[in-house]
């Protein structure tokens, strides 16, 4: 082991192990996220904004990312796994003890980590504290143990029932039937590629960029490189967005002259779409950081609009020609890309922001003209959050009429559609044979027009 001498020039002490500084960390994200009930991006960018928080370099950060991401999206299942293998259970006076080993057991299951190094480095991190020293042995035995048993915990493994949260698999199996539950969790168990939306020439950008054309119209990227070293990143050819979420502004088909309005816009992928389909753009959002977001991207696309950072329900402007509305909401249908939700939120924010949903579609239907479009859209798999709002909506405003979605707008995704014509995609949606390359966000989306 490489040693290095201590802060008062004395005697040499042994350097930290490579890669224990992520593993140290990746267990304190997810403890922020488990415990203290954190977003895990937020969690990520705020304990990997010291520079040498995670150790040299971004290769370590990314690894941090990783393993906090499959321990997440595993967590139930990891749990068990513990469980079953603790016969006493879980130590209570333990400190960082439990998140140590659900991060190594996330490496020895799910990571292309070797099996010595993921337990070296996880009963590393044990002595660091003096309330875990006492649990070296135990922890050492039981990822041991993991790892001889790997194939056979694999097997058993069933993403419903261990790595989907009672609150979630009781409302999707209500919602969507026992089958339709089974299919949305096992899309929940892989990490997905990342999407893109182009300006123009998705053919020519499919190929220079080694993508999938999605027959939405996305891309999706093969690769794992960093986005800001891709051809076409600086010029501002495309940006980030998931080929669900592409589809609620395409929707609004808006032309140039348009007037429209992005009601709570950030991150602002929907408000590009609008603004390079030629509207002249309203982007509103009461979070003036996330906003200051929405125009770097903006600047770095070329692209402009009026971005006000209020809230939309305040708006006083109306005759606008299309209006979208993303509203707040439980995110559910996001799980591939942010496991955390199912771990940070419950049954008890449904309530809040269904009132909240209700209160914004009333104001968006006062902003349109007479003739004018307005698409309504979560990233929810939650009925009350999205088929129920607009049957209420249509119900207190008469002059809105449901102008229906066809499987032509949607790349021939006739699945995606509903009885009444709104979109619903799942999450299973857009099958591929390489689990990463296949699946969307769960998304809803009406499109109502004005009499």
């Amino acid at each position: 082991m490489r040693r290095t001498k201590d802060a008062t020039g004395g005697s040499p002490v042994p350097a930290p192990a490579p890669g224990l500084a992520a593993r140290r960390l990746a267990a304190t994200v997810i403890a922020d996220v488990i415990e203290g009930g954190r977003a895990l991006d937020e969690t990520l960018d705020r304990l990997l904004a010291d520079p040498a928080a995670a150790g040299p370099g971004d290769r370590d950060a990314a690894l941090v990312r990783a393993i906090a991401t499959v321990g997440i999206r595993h967590f139930g299942a990891i749990r068990t796994v513990l469980m079953e293998r603790l016969p006493e259970g879980m130590p209570g006076n333990a400190a960082a003890f439990p998140n140590i080993l659900v991060a190594a057991v996330a490496q020895l299951l799910w990571m292309d980590v070797p099996d010595h190094a993921a337990v070296d480095l996880a009963v590393r991190a044990m002595q660091e504290d003096r309330r875990d020293q006492r649990y070296v042995k135990l922890g050492n035995a039981v990822l041991r143990r993991v790892g001889r048993e790997r194939d056979t915990i694999l097997a058993a493994v069933d993403p419903l029932l261990d790595d989907t949260p009672t609150w979630l698999r009781r409302r999707w199996t209500t919602a969507w039937g026992d089958d339709r539950a089974a299919r949305i969790a096992a899309a929940h168990a892989h990490e997905p590629a990342v999407d893109l939306t182009v300006k123009d020439d998705p053919e020519g950008w499919a190929q220079r960029l080694d993508a999938l054309l999605l027959p939405t119209g996305s891309l999706r990227l093969r690769g794992r490189e960093p986005l800001a070293g891709l051809d076409g990143f600086a010029a501002g050819a495309w940006w980030v967005q998931d080929a669900a979420a592409a589809l609620p502004a395409r929707l609004l088909r808006v032309k140039a002259g348009d007037r429209a309005v992005d009601l709570c816009a950030a991150p602002g992928g929907k408000t590009a779409q609008l603004a390079a389909a030629g509207a002249t753009v309203t982007a509103v959002d009461r979070s003036a950081p996330r906003l200051a977001r929405v125009a770097e991207n903006l600047a770095r696309l070329g692209l402009k609009a009026e971005l006000r950072p209020v809230d939309a329900l305040t708006l006083a402007e109306t005759g606008f020609d299309a209006v979208l509305l993303d509203a707040p909401c439980s995110a559910t249908g996001t799980l591939r890309r942010h496991p955390d939700v199912a771990w940070t939120k419950g049954d008890d924010d449904l309530g809040r922001l269904v009132a909240l949903q209700r209160r914004l579609l009333d104001k968006a239907a006062t902003l349109l003209a007479p003739g004018g479009r307005l698409v309504y859209c979560t990233c929810s798999l939650e009925p009350e959050e999205g088929e129920a709002q607009i049957e209420a909506l249509l119900q207190r405003d008469p002059g809105l009429a449901r102008d229906p979605v066809t499987a032509a707008e949607v790349g021939g995704l006739a699945e995606a559609l509903t009885a009444e014509g709104d979109l619903r995609t799942f999450p299973y949606m857009l099958p591929n044979d390489e689990p990463r390359l296949a699946g969307m966000d769960g998304f809803y989306a009406a499109r109502l027009v004005r009499r």
